[in-house]
């Protein structure tokens, strides 16, 4: 093999970590990554080249890094992130997606929306200013849907000359506010983003600091487990009928396995009608297998005739998932028009369409203070725990235990817009 050759496949190889970046206006998220970028060559020439140019014309002394991800016209005359800003790079070890999310809490809806896929959050923090009620809610939003790692990076270090006695006083109020959230573990990196200081270099001036720096923990992170690997949820997305002679009797189910792990012969349950079978074969074209995991996509045979469509779910008869009509969710209310309890409207769970209603609000989340409140209707960008109701039945996980089953989207009849996004409990 050669050497270009065993470059390639090294990367292809390599694992995709997707991480988001959150904190308050001028924490330095947009910096941050923009250092991350610059510092692990991930940038083209043109590019550093035209935001040098543009921060010229400003007047800066150094090179603006926040426009490598401030792409939106809006955002650069305001000085904040709007919208969420996708950026890709990799290194040796590993591939990266990077969301820049919006720190302005009427934002909250695109938070919602970048941390929805992601591995790992970081939460940046002003170390002038310490925890903030924004730093909360960034750390209340990346429990709510669920992100296995969270990262606090205090920024701006050389602006408080680097001090150990801040960094641990930021550390410890955070770790007193976070105790009650469900949050599998929490790493603390000091850093500068405008210096570079143990971003992806350690630099000189953190020597107390032992510990990663943020580039190196993001690479090394155990992402391993963040999938479900214990329950088999397979939602049927297509039944592949091929009208050929030689096919004429093959009935494949095809899609996506979303959690778990399948064998030829294992027995499988098709919900929500109940019926059983066993597994024939397990196919990736022009492949037989005899077995699959998450999160392969395959085409699914089984040894019985029967009846399934898109939006039945097959699991192991052995790990059953909730077959129910009502259900309670936490949910984000993503559009300008209210929440109107009497309409009804449509859930997207999985690969199943069905109608429902959300039939009770059982209380909004004040997400600066994180206290309950009473509520009749929700406006956009606000957080609720509620009651549904669903005509048909549908086949769910609770969002802490699958993070694909127990999600949904919530979408207007008329319009077809996504009004809400939810996590079931």
């Amino acid at each position: 093999m050669s050497v270009i050759d065993s470059i390639r496949l090294e990367h292809e190889q390599a694992k995709l970590l997707r991480f988001i970046a959150a904190g308050s206006v001028d924490d330095g998220k947009s910096t941050l990554i923009g250092r991350l970028l610059h510092d692990s060559k991930s940038i083209f020439e043109d590019q550093l080249t035209s935001i040098e140019r543009t921060s010229n014309k400003r007047g800066m002394e150094k090179v603006d890094l926040s426009l490598l991800t401030d792409g939106l016209q809006a955002e650069r005359e305001q000085g904040i992130t709007i919208d969420v800003a996708y950026r890709y790079f990799a290194t040796p070890k590993r591939k990266f997606i990077i969301a820049d999310t919006p720190g302005h809490e009427q934002y909250t809806r695109n938070m919602v929306t970048g941390a929805s896929t992601a591995n790992l959050a970081i939460v940046l923090i002003d170390a002038r200013k310490g925890v903030l009620t924004q730093s909360r809610r960034h750390a209340y939003l990346a429990s709510l849907v669920g992100i296995p790692h969270l990262v606090v990076a205090v920024n701006k270090m050389d602006l408080v000359e680097y001090s150990r006695d801040v960094f641990e006083r930021i550390c410890a109020d955070f770790s007193a506010f976070s105790k009650d959230l469900p949050l599998r573990g929490i790493e603390y990196i000091p850093l500068s983003a405008l210096a570079g200081d143990m971003v992806v270099e350690r630099g000189d001036r953190l020597d107390w600091y032992k510990g990663k720096t943020l580039l190196d923990f993001l690479e090394n992170v155990d992402i391993d487990h963040d999938w479900n690997t214990d329950d088999f949820r397979f939602p049927v997305q297509w039944v592949c009928r091929p009208q050929t002679e030689e096919m004429h009797d093959f009935r494949g189910y095809m899609g996506r396995v979303e959690s778990g792990s399948i064998q030829k012969g294992d027995a499988v349950t098709v919900l929500p009608s109940g019926l059983t079978s066993r597994i024939k074969e397990i196919l990736l074209h022009p492949d037989s297998f005899n077995e699959t995991s998450v999160p392969q996509s395959v085409t699914l045979t089984i040894e019985d005739h029967l009846d399934i469509s898109r939006g039945d779910m097959l699991v192991k008869t052995s790990e059953q998932p909730t077959v129910a009509k009502e259900f309670a969710a936490m949910v984000c209310w993503l559009a300008e028009q209210p929440l109107d309890p009497a309409r009804k409207y449509i859930i997207k769970h999985t690969t199943r369409m069905l109608k429902g209603l959300i039939s009770q609000i059982d209380y909004r989340v004040n997400i600066n203070t994180l206290e309950r409140e009473a509520a009749d209707t929700l406006a956009m960008n606000e957080i609720a725990r509620v009651s549904i109701k669903t005509q048909q039945f549908i086949v769910f996980d609770s969002y802490a235990r699958n993070r694909i089953t127990g999600s949904f989207i919530v979408i207007e009849e008329v319009t077809n817009n996504t009004v809400a996004a939810g996590m079931i409990c």
